[in-house]
């Protein structure tokens, strides 16, 4: 339940935008981020930034292309997003920031209930691969649908 309390906790008010990283949030990320690789050019970007722009794009589901721009570049930002998740770098910081979000609610670190509801267990109990099977196959066509377009075609050939 929100109370006051949560509410303080949970705001995000004096951010440029809600999927912005906290200070306390950037220092539980940043140990997850793979140094700069050697021997090539020091790493100019702001790997913070670079990382709200992956967190804006995953919350609103926008396109990289319709980043603002005021965010990280888009080409810097999916590059990033790629090599992240390819390193399961981004597995590791959506793990840590869950864990934190968790025990700042007051929860313990993993949940230890599962809620199923009726209607999936019932569906898993009776296969759901054939009811899906079912509703991917395509309509079949009425023989009256497919005589007027065929009438139709030699009225006007």
């Amino acid at each position: 339940m929100w109370t006051a309390e949560h509410r303080r906790n949970a705001s995000r008010k004096g951010m440029r935008y809600p999927s912005d990283l906290t200070e306390d949030e950037w220092r539980l990320v940043e140990p997850f981020i793979p140094p700069a690789r050697r021997g090539g050019r020091k790493r100019h970007v702001n790997v913070k930034e670079v990382l709200n722009s992956i967190f804006y794009v995953l919350a609103t589901g926008c396109q990289w292309s319709a980043l603002p721009k005021d965010l990280a570049p888009k080409s810097t930002a999916h590059d990033y997003f790629i090599m992240l998740d390819r390193s399961g770098a981004l597995s590791r910081i959506h793990e840590a920031l869950y864990i934190a979000a968790r025990e700042q609610a007051g929860k313990e670190a993993s949940p230890t209930t599962a809620i199923i509801d009726s209607q999936s267990a019932k569906a898993a109990q009776k296969g759901a691969l054939k009811l899906t099977r079912k509703a991917m196959t395509q309509a079949k066509k009425s023989r009256d649908a497919s005589a007027t377009s065929s009438s139709t075609r030699s009225a006007f050939c």
